[in-house]
Formats: C-alpha cells, structure tokens, sequence
C-alpha cells in the first residue's frame, strides 16, 4: 500500500481501529509483537522487552513474539500497526518513511562516525523523546530506538570497486536515501519486501542487496552469494513502535511499564548489537562467505559523494531539512 492508500485507509478505518482495540474490563492485554526477521538485533530487543515485561506486569500483559515477517511481509505490518491490527512492530527506520517523511533522517549517510558516535546521539534523553514522538500523527507511539548495524551489500558478482556496481540490480530499502545513492552509483535499486527478497537473489531478478549482517548471516544468505562489502555509508537504525490508539486506552500502569522498559532494552541495545555484529561476521566467514571492502580511495571518495547527495535529499522537504538540522547539531555535539 502506497502512503496516499495508506492515510485513505488510517482515516476511513480509524473508528473500526477503535473498537477492535477496546479490550472488556479485567481482560488480559496482548501485545502482538512483529518482526521481519530471526535471530538478529530486533529480535533480541523483542525477546529482551517481552522477558523484562513479564517480570515487571506479571500476566497483566502477554507479549506475542512473530518474527520473520509471520504477519505479513514489511509493508503489510507496517499498515496493521498504523491501524492497529497489530500492537506494535520494529523495523529500520527506513520503512516508516512512507507514512512519516522525517523516519529518513536515520538513513543520513556520513553523519555518525561510528557505531559509538550514532549510540550517544540516539541515547540523548531529550533527542530520543524526539524522536519516538515522529509518528504521533500518524497513529504510532515510539518505545524503542536503537542501533542495528552499518550497512553492507551482499552480491552474487563481488563488489571490490565502485566500477562493480554497475548493472548489477541491488535490493533496497525504499525510501530514497538508499534508492538515489545506488542510482550514482551506477545500480538499478530495486525496492523489495525482506521475505521477497532470498528467491529473488536465488533466481536473479536482483543480484545484491544492501543489508546489515545480522540479517545475512541468520538468513543463510551465505547459500545464495558469498561476498559481503562492509561499504558502510549509513547506519541502520531500527525502531519499536506502538498503535498509539491502542496505548492510550491502556491502564496507566501498563503504559509506564512499556515506556519504561523500552528506555531500559534501549541503554542495552548498543552492547547486544555489536556482539551479535561480531558473531555475524564471524559465521558468516565459516559458512564460505566473504568480508571485503572497498580501497580507501574508493571508499572515501563514495562517502563523500554520497553525503553529498544524501544532504540534498535530505533538504528536499522542509520538515524532514528541520530533523537533519538538528541531527547534524547532535552529530557535532557528540563528536
């Protein structure tokens, strides 16, 4: 569903979304938890949230945990947490950008100089408010906002130079931070649901995806394509967030718990993270995959193209110019 379907959709099912969410007093509160993907940094923040519940609001909530795109591919979760279908659902940033232009902001390429340098920004109380606050609007509530991985591309035909990019059609994610930068590059950026994308890569409608290795690894990506560049021009960061309708007609208690415990899996994301990065690397290597990288001339001559051409997408859109702004001061800020 497209963003001008999708807001068709949220306005003329928005009373429909109310009574399916009302729950009959003292009833068990469920909270339908999706994903999709297995076994990487947003499941282990899933899994770590819905232990940390339970041991705080006993069986006044039941976490559902569906990992591996169980209730729909990517954009078919992304429209039933917005109408409420499903409670909540984490996701790189990037796939919101449809319903809340200023989700891109998070693919800035060249602005976090590290996978430290972006934790300290995204664990700036008064910024990570901001930021959970983005899709209010549009019926989401943000609890959680983390570090995932750096971006990699994986691709049947090994990336050792920029020149190798040419021709080859590499999955994105869709929104255009991923989209234009493949474009100068010389690829033909292809827009695909996750759970699409394996039998696409096996069959050669796509030759590559840009992805984080945490995904690649669990996945057995390894049995399609063997070379992984660790190119690194952003850093995804991915987010939990709530139907907002449905937070808002819960219990103060429970509303406090689910806060509360996202600030707390968020402080632990960072360090989960980087360990689940190190063993992905590391399986990746022992199944016959590749680790490579680009020279270093290469290498910065792409990050600083690509800033470039990512500021200009970035101030395309007045809301979306004001967020990188601010961005751009915590960047600093945090140096």
């Amino acid at each position: 569903m497209d963003s001008l379907r999708l807001r068709t959709a949220l306005a003329g099912f928005a009373l429909a979304a109310g009574s399916l969410l009302a729950a009959p007093a003292g009833a068990q509160t469920v909270m339908k938890m999706a994903s999709a993907t297995i076994n990487d940094v947003q499941h282990e923040w899933l899994r770590r949230f819905d232990a940390a519940l339970k041991q705080r609001v006993g069986d006044k909530l039941k976490g559902e945990i569906y990992p591996a795109s169980q209730l729909g591919q990517i954009p078919r979760m992304v429209e039933g947490v917005a109408l409420g279908t499903i409670e909540s659902f984490v996701t790189p940033t990037a796939f919101l950008v449809g319903l809340e232009p200023r989700y891109q902001t998070f693919d800035a390429i060249g602005v976090f100089q590290s996978p430290e340098h972006l934790n300290k920004i995204l664990t700036d109380e008064g910024y990570r408010r901001r930021i959970l606050a983005f899709g209010e609007a549009k019926g989401l509530k943000g609890v959680g906002v983390f570090y995932n991985s750096p971006v990699v591309v994986l691709s049947r035909k090994p990336v050792r130079t920029l020149a190798d990019f040419r021709g080859q059609k590499i999955r994105v994610f869709g929104t255009p931070m991923q989209i234009e930068p493949m474009k100068s590059l010389g690829a033909s950026p292809v827009p695909m649901a996750f759970g699409e994308v394996m039998p696409a890569l096996q069959n050669g409608t796509i030759d590559g995806l840009l992805a984080g290795i945490p995904v690649l690894t669990p996945f057995k990506f390894y049995d399609a394509a063997k070379a992984v560049t660790e190119i690194h021009p952003a850093i995804v960061v991915s987010t939990l967030v709530v139907n907002k309708k449905w937070f808002d007609g819960l219990p103060a208690d429970l509303q406090t718990a689910i806060t509360e415990t996202g600030t707390r899996i968020d402080r632990e994301a960072y360090s989960f993270a980087s360990a689940f990065i190190d063993k992905a690397n590391k399986d990746w290597v022992a199944n016959g995959g590749q680790l490579l990288h680009l020279l270093a001339p290469e290498q910065a001559k792409m990050m600083t193209d690509l800033k470039a051409l990512g500021t200009q997408l970035l101030s395309a859109n007045p809301a979306v110019k004001a967020e990188y702004d601010e961005l751009l001061k915590l960047a600093d800020k945090y140096k």
